[in-house]
């Protein structure tokens, strides 16, 4: 390892004054960085610690309104009670990503903010319509995410929560990587107020997207029957040595049609 120094915010506004010192960067659970600066791909001059701050934890459902701390672990949002009435679906994902050592260490925020192309949390944070809350502003997650770990945050920017309005149903499905447990194809459908929205992630070419031929078929049919026969292009679908873009176009309809059954299950 190399020189830093260790900060630990003890609120929000604090961890904005000290993210703007040197090239810092924040950290919560450092299932990211902490790898990345262990193999020299990341060299920051300070390490923010945010994972103590008592104002980004916690899940908070009133009535269809849900509200999910940043700092909140995925250990924490699958066992939350209150979630698991208002949204099983995110439960149930939060539950199957990793290992209970990235679930109890690793956080939502820490984890959209970073946007791998392959992680869970922003296919649903998309098929779920949810708005990012930082210590600036609030984004809508149709324009969060903007290509493979990139993001529209901004800067020293902060996620505070993430907010949503829980469907009427939803479920997510994904063909996972058996070693890193990453999506090679994972699909979340939700349908709610704001209609039918399908999200996939672990197959794009620039990151997670929303499936406008899925959408489609299940507009006026939200029944695994009404995928039977639809294709997906592969032209914009990645292809690496875990699957090839023509692999996934099919995976994506498979997990599509899975989710839409657990939905109606």
């Amino acid at each position: 390892m190399y020189a830093t120094t260790y900060h630990r915010a003890a609120s929000v506004a604090d961890a904005v004054k000290l993210a703007g010192q040197g090239d810092a960067k924040l950290l919560a659970g450092g299932m990211t960085l902490i790898p990345a600066m262990k193999t020299r791909l990341a060299a920051p001059s300070d390490l923010v610690d945010i994972g103590r701050i008592a104002e980004l934890k916690g899940v908070k459902v009133s009535g269809s309104a849900v509200t999910i701390g940043a700092g909140t672990t995925h250990a924490e949002v699958a066992a939350d009670a209150g979630l698991k009435a208002a949204c099983p679906a995110l439960s149930r994902l939060a539950g199957m990503i990793g290992d209970p050592h990235v679930r109890h260490m690793g956080t939502i925020g820490g984890s959209i903010a970073n946007n791998d192309p392959a992680a869970d949390y922003p296919a649903a944070l998309l098929a779920l319509a949810a708005t990012i809350v930082t210590d600036r502003r609030e984004i809508a997650a149709d324009d969060f995410f903007t290509g493979q770990f990139e993001t529209a945050l901004e800067e020293g920017e902060i996620i505070a929560a993430v907010r949503f309005t829980a469907p009427a149903k939803a479920a997510y499905e994904k063909f996972r990587n058996p070693a890193s447990r990453y999506a090679i194809v994972g699909v979340f459908v939700a349908t709610g107020d704001s209609g039918v929205r399908a999200a996939v992630t672990g197959a794009g070419d620039d990151g997670v997207f929303r499936s406008a031929e899925i959408e489609a078929a299940l507009a006026n049919n939200f029944d695994p029957s009404a995928l039977d026969g639809l294709s997906v292009p592969a032209d914009s679908l990645m292809t690496d040595i875990h699957a090839s873009a023509e692999y996934r176009a099919n995976l994506i309809v498979v997990m599509a049609k899975r989710a839409v059954a657990r939905a109606n299950g």
